[in-house]
C-alpha cells in the first residue's frame, strides 16, 4: 500500500522540487535570500523602518487662528468679483495685450487669502517644521518683508531663495503689519550648520519684546551674525520665525553680550525654546533663504570667528570585493588581479609608463594613425593584447594618464 501511495505522490513531489529549483536559480545565477514575491519590497521595508504610531505622532497647529470673515462679506466679495469679470473695458484691454496688473496688489491679496497655506506647504517641503518644531506646524498669518541691502541693492528674502553669504553680511531690514500695542519676538536660526550636535542650531539673530513692528526698538538678545556655511556641506537653511507675545517676557538666560563670535554661545534649539514659552508666545510669521559656501567665508572664519576654515568631504565606503579565488573561472586575468592590488600602485605604473616617453626637449610621439590595424605578435597573451589596444585607443583608466 505504501508503494502505491509513493507512486501516486511522485509526480507532485517532482513538480515541487522543480519549481523550488526554478525559484532558487534564475538565468544561471543562484538567488540570495527569499525569492521575489515572498521577500518584502524596498517600499515595505522603508515603511516598517519609518513607521510612526498615529496615536503618538500627529500634527498639531500651534499658530495663530485664521481671520474669521463673515459669510455675508465673503458672498459680497464673490458677487463683486463675478461682476468685474463682465467688464467690457477689461476684456478689451486683455484681448489687445494692454492690461496691466498691479503685482503688489496681487501679492497682498494672495497673502490675505491662500498665502499662509501656500507658505506652510513650502516650509513643509524644506523640512522647517519637522526640524524646528517636531510634529507641530503653523500657518504664517503675519507676512514678513525682509531685505538685505548690499551696494544700494535690495536682496529680498522670500521662501527658499538663494543668497550668498556676502549678500547677507549686514543686518537685514524687516517690516510687518502690527498695531503698536502688541509685542513680538524675532529669531533667525540655522538648523544645518552646527559643528558638534546635529540636533542643535546656531542662532544668528534674536530680538525680543519688539513694540509693534519697530524691530530697532526691540531688546537685542543676540546680535546679528552673517551666514557662514562651510565648504562641502551644500545649501544651508536660514529661517526667520516671528512669535507674538502675550506679555513682556524676560529673556535674560538667552542674552549674550557684545557681538558674540563664540559659536558655542550661539547654540540654540527652537523646539526647547518654544516648549518652555508656549503659553506666552505663538508662531505668527515665517521666511527663509538658502546660502552655500563662497570664497568670502574663508576670510570670515579667520578674521571674525578666529578659527580655521572647516572643509568637509564625503567619505565614500570602500567597495565590496569578494575573497580571492585560487582558480577564477570565466574572469579576465588582468582585471581580476587588479581588483586585489593597491590602486596607487596601478596609477604609479601608468604614470611611469607615460614619463618614459616624455622628453624635455622633444615633442611627444605621434599617435598611431590606425590603431586597430597595427600588428601585435602572435605569442602575446590575450590579456596583454587587450592592454596594448587600450593604450593605443586611450580606453579605460589609462585615458586619464596617457592622454596628450
Amino acid at each position: 500500500m505504501s508503494n502505491v501511495l509513493l507512486k501516486l505522490l511522485a509526480p507532485s513531489l517532482s513538480q515541487q522540487s522543480s519549481s523550488s529549483l526554478a525559484l532558487s536559480v534564475r538565468h544561471g545565477h543562484h538567488l540570495r535570500g527569499k525569492p521575489p514575491g515572498v521577500a518584502r519590497t524596498l517600499q515595505q521595508r522603508l515603511e516598517e523602518i519609518n513607521y510612526k504610531d498615529p496615536s503618538l505622532h500627529y500634527k498639531v497647529d500651534i499658530g495663530l487662528p485664521p481671520p474669521q470673515i463673515p459669510k455675508k462679506a465673503l458672498l459680497n466679495q464673490r458677487l463683486e468679483h463675478m461682476k468685474s469679470r463682465k467688464d467690457t473695458d477689461l476684456e478689451r484691454l486683455a484681448r489687445n495685450h494692454n492690461l496691466f496688473i498691479d503685482l503688489e496688489k496681487c501679492n497682498s491679496e494672495w497673502l490675505k487669502t491662500v498665502g499662509p497655506q501656500h507658505i506652510r506647504r513650502i516650509a513643509e517641503h524644506y523640512g522647517v517644521f519637522e526640524h524646528l518644531f517636531g510634529d507641530a506646524y503653523f500657518n504664517p498669518q503675519v507676512p514678513l518683508e525682509i531685505f538685505y541691502v548690499k551696494d544700494n541693492v535690495k536682496c529680498p528674502v522670500h521662501y527658499g531663495n538663494i543668497l550668498k553669504p556676502e549678500d547677507a553680511a549686514l543686518k537685514p531690514e524687516l517690516t510687518f503689519e502690527s498695531d503698536d500695542s502688541s509685542l513680538w519676538t524675532l529669531v533667525l536660526t540655522n538648523p544645518d550648520g552646527h559643528f558638534q550636535d546635529n540636533d542643535k542650531e546656531y542662532v544668528h539673530w534674536f530680538v525680543a519684546n519688539i513694540p509693534g513692528n519697530k524691530v530697532d526698538k526691540g531688546e537685542v538678545i543676540i546680535n546679528y551674525l552673517q551666514p557662514f556655511p562651510p565648504k562641502g556641506t551644500g545649501y544651508h537653511r536660514y529661517i526667520f520665525i516671528l512669535y507674538k507675545q502675550n506679555r513682556k517676557l524676560d529673556f535674560s538666560k538667552y542674552k549674550k553680550s557684545g557681538l558674540c563670535h563664540n559659536l558655542s554661545d550661539r547654540t540654540f534649539k527652537t523646539y526647547d525654546f518654544y516648549k518652555s514659552l508656549q503659553d506666552d508666545i505663538t508662531p505668527a510669521g515665517l521666511a527663509l533663504f538658502q546660502s552655500d559656501w563662497s570664497p568670502s567665508v574663508k576670510q570670515f572664519y579667520h578674521e571674525v570667528l578666529d578659527m580655521g576654515e572647516p572643509i568637509f568631504e564625503y567619505d565614500f565606503p570602500a567597495p565590496y570585493i569578494r575573497p580571492q579565488q585560487w582558480f577564477p573561472k570565466r574572469r579576465p586575468f588582468n582585471l581580476y588581479m587588479d581588483k586585489y592590488r593597491d590602486p596607487k600602485q596601478i596609477n604609479k605604473e601608468f604614470l611611469l609608463r607615460k614619463l618614459k616617453e616624455v622628453h624635455p626637449f622633444k615633442a611627444p610621439p605621434a599617435p598611431l594613425p590606425y590603431p586597430n590595424a597595427s600588428y601585435i605578435e602572435k605569442d602575446v597573451p590575450t590579456w596583454l593584447k587587450l592592454e596594448i589596444r587600450k593604450s593605443w585607443l586611450k580606453w579605460g583608466r589609462i585615458n586619464d594618464i596617457e592622454k596628450n
